[in-house]
């Protein structure tokens, strides 16, 4: 089937890692005690929280209490903030195709992809504060 939607698994996993840090503030979560919660490889995530990290999503603490904390409030970390440390930036495209084919005629699908992108875009602006 096909996904109109495309988020990969890595981000996927970056949002509910950082969903999970928000119900603990304060309390670091080791990688494998998160791994294990999330149900998820503790070896891909470790990646994430490196991805996390560099954008300063989170932020490591070290010693035998340590693991991942948030890096700023939850109300200044967006959903698009996230998807992007571990995506880049996103894309939205008018067509389906890599080459646009409809020409001058307009879209045969119409403004659903506007329309699509839009609500995308609007769903991924709410911070974690929100969700």
């Amino acid at each position: 089937m096909v996904r109109i939607l495309n988020i990969s698994e890595g981000s996927t996993i970056a949002m509910h890692a950082a969903l999970l840090l928000s119900k603990g503030p304060g309390k670091p979560i080791t990688t494998n005690d998160a791994a294990e919660t999330l149900k998820v490889s503790a070896a891909h995530l470790s990646k994430v929280f490196q991805r996390l990290a560099k954008a300063g999503i989170v932020h490591a603490v070290r010693g035998p209490k340590g693991g991942y904390l948030l890096g700023r409030p939850l109300s200044e970390i967006r959903l698009l903030d996230i998807l992007e440390a571990v995506e880049g930036p996103m894309k939205l495209s008018g067509c389906l195709m890599k080459t646009p084919r409809c020409g001058n005629d307009g879209c045969m699908l119409g403004g659903l992809l506007g329309n699509i992108n839009t609500q995308v875009l609007q769903h991924f602006e709410k911070r974690l504060s929100e969700v």
